[in-house]
């Protein structure tokens, strides 16, 4: 044997057909197995993310219902509940601070039952029912002629997405929250003249606000 045929011989391994073959099968099974596993990492680590965000959202449901529940507002155990799922869905939904729409209600009606304004508006947040059923009908929200805005759940859904409008319109959440108080066409004409309109409803609102931002974090 020459020279060169030992040192071939010496540095190539020379594999049969069915070794190469069952080779081949091992490292396409340990290749699969990797690759299991590192999907099972990453499901894993979304399934923990998921989770993670429904113990979040179950909180700061929790923490709502508590803030309400602060208050004497002559609603059972049971609507407590609902209307803290609601102002918690309608903010998810309408991306807004659930926080914002319960300050707005403890300054319209402190969250009491069968409220009712000088000038009409209605229920929890004080919606005149020829603005709210305009709000309705835009937005697809089903309208109960027999209970109206004294369907608290309808009267947050209503006025969530009244208060939305006002902030997408004005583009200024004092601004939007200011209207909600003296009306779109009012607030408007404030600042076409020129002039400030009075700054106590939004003040009020906002006092509230921060005193809700911190209960809430007290809870956490």
């Amino acid at each position: 044997m020459s020279i060169f045929e030992r040192k071939l011989k010496s540095s190539v391994i020379f594999i049969s057909r069915p070794v190469a073959i069952l080779l081949l099968v091992v490292y396409s099974l340990q290749l699969f197995a990797l690759a299991t596993l590192v999907w099972l990492y990453i499901d894993q680590k979304a399934a923990v993310k998921e989770q993670k965000a429904k113990i979040e959202e179950l909180e700061n449901r929790l923490k709502i219902l508590d803030i309400i529940e602060d208050y004497e507002i002559g609603f059972s155990d049971d609507e407590v509940t609902i209307l803290a799922n609601v102002i918690y869905d309608e903010s998810v939904k309408l991306g807004m601070d659930p926080l914002l729409i319960m300050a707005v209600i403890i300054t319209e009606s402190s969250f009491k039952k069968h409220q009712k304004s000088h000038v009409g508006a209605e229920g929890l947040m004080q919606i005149k029912p020829s603005i709210a059923k305009s709000v309705a009908k835009k937005w697809g929200i089903e309208w109960s002629e027999s209970d109206g805005l004294w369907d608290p759940g309808l009267n947050i859904t209503v006025g969530s997405a009244y208060l939305f409008e006002l902030i997408v319109k004005f583009q200024d959440v004092r601004k939007a929250i200011i209207a909600y108080n003296l009306g779109e066409t009012v607030t408007r004409e404030y600042y076409y003249l020129g002039a400030l309109p009075p700054p106590r409803y939004f003040d009020k609102v906002k006092e509230n606000y921060l005193m809700l931002r911190r209960k809430f974090e007290n809870k956490g």
